[in-house]
């Protein structure tokens, strides 16, 4: 045995994976082919690893081995070529995750319905894969959570196996961070965090990591990293609220916030510029801020700024609702039974996530307040279920289309939509993204 109880065995046995991984020989699992495990396991396999996509649902498993991506913004070439590589397999089969040398878990993280963290899917599958876990595998979480997930929950469940880090195996934490639509950056060139539960396991994901990523940034443990990908996007909800409602106020004062912001932009430094919208969207930014919330509860200390941006964010759909109503009454129309079309349902533009999305509840509230409601969106085609239940799809932009609403609603802002058709054919437009910036016509309301 070693000073930190690992047997000769087991120090060979890491030397074998350290050099498989070196040499891109170690197979790579990622679990989930989501916006997060589709893209990384395409960047495993171009660095030349071979590469097995676990998912449970049998449909997106079925297009992959197809060669087809149902991710908007993933080339499908970029699937075909893995598909047809024979370096590149997925499936539904957990059975096979005794093949890998490494894993890595890409799973959903929600939030229940009273804003509490819902780890379920993190824990169901360190279940199946410690019903797997062999000694000289590396296991790491990218699913965002608060911190201390990593090991004091998914550590545990792992050792149900009869296995010890990192005498056994290794485990660390490595948050995602995905960026779609944004042509700057990519899952290679965004530099990677990494923190190990212990010394040699972190060692061996930054090793893992180095030899498909750009750049790997180590730091001190899992519990640092996991609070790493929070405090990103607590400063980006509370800022975002801050803008929000900094809106709010300048519309009272009939100050266009847009114009302020692009004249505070000119400043060289101290100012980073955020902007208003009709609320937040995306899987991280809407939910992350409050895992930190609820984890800080635990220690009896009370986050403030992020209760308080939430309820900010969390109004701007009310506030949308609130001007277009007001916009129709400008033109002797009551909400009620007003033909109102969404532009966009995606949750940013040029996407097709729609994931926690604003136009969800701004459709919900919109009907509920008499409106009849239809959306178009040129890449999301239908509303998913599980959002409240509404069920609609997207109807064709056409002309008539436009002239037939009483209110035209910007919610996403695509650069393929037919922004002058729109304003020269809508009676009434209610612009939240800023898309119409070039346009200067009495029929816009600018939020």
């Amino acid at each position: 045995m070693d000073g930190g109880g690992r047997s000769a065995g087991s120090i060979e046995a890491s030397r074998e994976l350290l050099s498989r991984i070196q040499s891109r020989s170690a197979r790579v699992a990622v679990i989930g082919q989501g916006y997060v495990g589709l893209p990384l396991t395409l960047v495993f396999h171009e660095a030349g690893f071979p590469v097995i996509g676990f998912d449970v649902d049998p449909a997106k498993v079925d297009a992959l081995r197809r060669g087809e991506s149902y991710i908007q913004h993933i080339s499908p070439d970029r699937v075909a070529r893995a598909a047809a590589s024979g370096k590149y397999e997925a499936t539904t089969d957990f059975d096979r995750l005794a093949e890998c040398d490494a894993i890595v878990i890409c799973v959903p993280t929600p939030l229940g319905p009273h804003r509490e963290p819902d780890n379920s899917y993190i824990h169901e599958t360190a279940r199946a894969i410690a019903k797997r876990l062999r000694r000289a595998q590396l296991v790491v979480l990218e699913s965002t959570t608060y911190p201390g997930t990593t090991e004091e929950e998914v550590l545990p469940i792992l050792k149900t196996s009869g296995l010890e880090t990192p005498g056994d195996f290794f485990l660390a934490f490595s948050p995602e961070r995905e960026d779609p639509g944004n042509a700057g950056f990519s899952t290679r060139t965004i530099p990677k965090i990494v923190g190990g539960v212990n010394g040699p396991s972190a060692e061996m994901a930054v090793t893992l990591y180095g030899a498909a990523l750009d750049t790997v940034i180590p730091v001190s443990s899992s519990r640092v990293a996991e609070s790493t990908k929070l405090l990103e996007n607590v400063f980006r909800s509370v800022n975002i609220a801050l803008v929000n409602e900094l809106k709010m106020t300048f519309d009272r004062m009939g100050i266009d916030i847009w114009e302020v912001i692009e004249a505070a932009k000119t400043k060289p430094f101290g100012f980073m510029p955020f902007y208003p919208g009709p609320g937040l969207g995306g899987h991280c930014i809407p939910l992350d801020p409050f895992y930190l919330a609820w984890k800080a509860a635990e220690f009896g200390t009370w986050t403030r700024f992020i209760e308080l941006a939430g309820e900010i964010n969390t109004y701007m759909p009310r506030y949308v609702v609130e001007r277009a109503a007001q916009a129709l009454n400008d033109e002797s129309k009551a909400l009620k039974g007003s033909r109102v079309l969404v532009l966009g349902l995606a949750y940013k533009g040029n996407i097709d996530d729609d994931r926690e999305s604003p136009s969800y509840e701004l459709i919900r509230l919109f009907k509920e307040a008499g409106a009849e409601v239809t959306y178009h969106d040129p890449f999301v085609e239908r509303l998913d279920p599980h959002h409240g239940g509404l069920d609609l799809a997207s109807s064709p932009l056409t002309p008539e289309a436009i002239a037939a609403a009483d209110c035209v609603l910007i919610l996403t802002s695509h650069r393929c939509m037919p922004w002058e058709q729109v304003v020269n054919g809508a009676q009434v437009i209610v612009d939240t993204r800023n898309a119409l910036k070039e346009f200067k016509r009495e029929n816009i309301v600018r939020l």
